[in-house]
């Protein structure tokens, strides 16, 4: 039984000598010759090629000050994160824990983050607690660093899409340190509770209220659609406030309609559409801030009568009309008698307009026939009166 063992180490790897199951050396290239009696010789091989150096009994290796020189370790504690930057790529993003990476033939940069503790946080209760803000990750290249390998087990990502503002929430309470989030890539790191963004849409809005069945203050039953154009004035109030603020708002509209068209009778309503929009609108516009929004724009689109009340108005508007016209034929017929008389005055006091007037419709006669007139003592008028 030989007590000596050879020990190559080749070009790109690291060899951990072990014994009774503790490393006590790190090998480099080379040929080692070991004392191996008792059996308590055993060896760890690893390539370097590999930057990340992977061992069950890495901090074991670490605590051993074996990796001195050789590789770059991360010992970090709970409140601690790193990013890992091999010869200027990123490699990797790391928890709490021991991790290590060779340096051998590279260039190893650590960007480290450490989770600070705010007092002023909302959870603390007579001692320290971790501030919501510094679990949000910053950075410059935040798009590469949420693909990295290690960022999904570490990192919380969210994206607000344009249009819209993220509300940060932490464990269900709204942060509201982190203010409004404008559109982008937002990243938070795990172990500081569950974080969630909720984006809320700050663009202009269509509420489409339909099919509002609505009594008037004279019992006609009239059936309602309305239109209500909003937006989102405070994201935390419109959010916090009610579960949902479009469904909010639809019962806000629907009971202004009913405020609104109800103390009305049916010949005010239609008679003052105008009236009744800027009315339903001044409505919305005082209960909509109370949900953190702003009515631009309220207006009713149609009104649907009943069969038997539109029949019935159809029979008004038509006997209506019909007054109309006959009033005006009758302004007309007596506009006509009162110039027709006007005219009789004037003949009756200028004699010759009268004979020029004669001579004007005996000339009218004569066109259609052969005719022979004699003047004598009398005048046109008494001669042709006495042809006819």
């Amino acid at each position: 039984m030989s007590f000596l063992k050879w020990i190559r180490v080749q070009y790109g790897q690291r060899v951990v000598v072990y014994r009774d199951a503790q490393p006590v050396e790190l090998l480099r290239p080379g040929r080692y010759l070991r004392m191996a009696f008792g059996g308590g010789l055993e060896i760890e091989r690893f390539s370097t090629r590999d930057p990340w150096v992977a061992s069950a009994m890495l901090p074991e290796i670490v605590r051993a000050g074996l990796l001195e020189g050789e590789a770059v370790v991360l010992d970090l504690v709970d409140r601690e994160r790193a990013i890992v930057r091999i010869d200027g790529r990123y490699a990797g993003v790391k928890g709490k824990g021991v991790s290590a990476v060779w340096t051998a033939e590279r260039k190893v940069e650590v960007e480290k983050y450490e989770l600070g503790f705010s007092s002023n946080s909302p959870d603390a209760a007579g001692s320290s607690a971790l501030g919501s803000a510094s679990f949000r990750l910053e950075h410059p290249s935040l798009a590469v660093i949420v693909e990295l390998p290690g960022a999904k087990s570490e990192l919380d990502v969210a994206v607000v899409a344009p249009g819209t503002t993220g509300l940060v929430f932490r464990d269900g309470r709204l942060v509201s340190e982190m203010g409004d989030l404008s559109p982008g890539l937002y990243a938070f790191w795990k172990g500081g509770g569950k974080f969630q963004v909720v984006a809320v849409d700050r663009r202009e809005q269509v509420l489409d209220v339909s099919g509002q069945e609505i009594l008037t203050a004279d019992k006609v039953t009239l059936r309602l659609n309305a239109l209500v154009v909003y937006r989102v004035a405070d994201a935390a109030l419109a959010v916090t406030t009610v579960e949902s603020y479009s469904q909010a708002l639809y019962r806000q509209a629907q009971l202004a309609l009913r405020a609104v068209v109800g103390t009305r009778d049916l010949e005010a309503f239609l008679a003052g559409k105008d009236e009744v929009v800027a009315e339903l609108q001044s409505l919305l516009e005082k209960r909509s801030l109370e949900l953190g929004l702003e009515v631009r724009e309220a207006g009713i689109r149609d009104v649907i009568l009943p069969g038997e009340m539109k029949e019935i108005l159809n029979r008004v508007v038509e006997a209506k009309k019909r007054a109309e016209a006959m009033l005006l034929t009758r302004r007309e017929e007596t506009a006509a008698m009162r110039m027709q008389a006007n005219t009789a005055k004037i003949f009756e006091s200028s004699p010759t307009l009268m004979k020029l007037k004669e001579l004007e419709v005996l000339e009218k006669v004569a066109e259609k026939a052969n005719l022979t007139v004699v003047l004598g003592d009398g005048g046109l008028s008494e001669r042709v009166m006495k042809l006819v």
